[in-house]
């Protein structure tokens, strides 16, 4: 009866895991499709050569124009740029943390970096705006500090624990008797550290910068707050308007055939992430059937 009874339970939770994993997977393929449905349409009437190749955006002119070359390249640069920088910060802070502080004072750090995690983007945004935009400004002597510049600070600042606490739990996951087995051949642990257990920890890692590099691109109330907002070629002294930023600057008064190419932004960015993610996932992938 007790096995029986067992044997239900584990049913209903496989069917309720089940049932979640089917809603996730239709609700992504549900938002494609409309992206696909209604921007679909717009880019094609603007043409996906002007769309993807034109640097000139402006959708109160007449007629408008709709490139969206500046908004691409402004978000690509920004999220390399943040990834080169937060991605060996957070992979030092993370082995500091979980492998070179004592335990006392790693929980401590270990707890800011949660709270940093939770704090809201737009309060980021606002820490910017009153100090790292002056900052860049008296820096580079320039009239405005509301440039990419500014706006990589602030990104670098909100991935970082992110990166830094699923980096950790994966380099604690490593086996102990990794480290055992080299100090017993005499190697010093710094040694051991980068050279055996950030190898065994590498598919979390690279969960890590990909939960990191999500972040970075799909960000938009901060780094609206800080880069200028302006829709021009992307320079890291100028402002600058990314993908996210460009349609929520101007969804709310758009024209119906504005609103479509906004949403056809919205479809770039989708394929965009979608293309990261699946890279991402064979690489995480290929180090996990490596390790193993």
């Amino acid at each position: 009866m007790k096995k029986q009874r067992v044997d239900l339970y584990n049913s209903i939770f496989k069917a309720i895991v089940f049932s979640f994993a089917l809603i996730t997977m239709l609700s992504v393929i549900l938002i494609g499709v409309f992206m696909v449905i209604n921007g679909g349409p717009s880019i094609v009437k603007v043409g996906l050569k002007e769309f993807l190749l034109s640097p000139d955006w402006n959708s109160a002119n007449d007629p408008p124009r709709y490139g969206i070359l500046a908004f691409i390249l402004s978000s690509f640069y920004s999220t390399f740029f943040t990834v080169l920088v937060a991605v060996p910060i957070s992979i030092l802070v993370a082995l500091a943390i979980g492998q070179l502080m004592p335990k006392r004072l790693g929980s401590i750090f270990r707890s800011i970096i949660s709270l940093l995690a939770g704090i809201p983007s737009v309060i980021y945004g606002f820490l910017g705006l009153v100090f790292v935009v002056p900052f860049v400004q008296r820096i580079f002597n320039l009239s405005s500090g509301l440039n990419m510049i500014s706006a990589v600070i602030v990104l670098i600042v909100m991935t970082l624990p992110t990166i830094i606490s699923v980096s950790e739990s994966s380099i604690n996951a490593v086996d102990k008797g990794y480290l055992e087995a080299a100090f017993a051949l005499g190697v010093r642990k710094e040694y051991a550290l980068f050279t055996i257990v950030l190898p065994a920890a590498k598919s979390g890692i690279m969960a890590a910068v990909l939960l990191g590099v999500g972040r970075a691109i799909g960000e938009t109330m901060a780094v609206m707050m800080v880069a200028g907002n302006i829709p021009q070629m992307p320079s890291m002294l100028k402002p600058v308007r990314f993908l996210t930023t460009a349609i929520v600057t101007e969804m709310s008064y758009a024209t119906e055939e504005t609103r479509g190419v906004l949403i056809g932004i919205g479809l770039v960015l989708f394929v965009f992430i979608f293309i990261i993610n699946s890279v991402f996932h064979f690489l995480i992938k290929k180090a996990g059937n490596i390790n193993g």
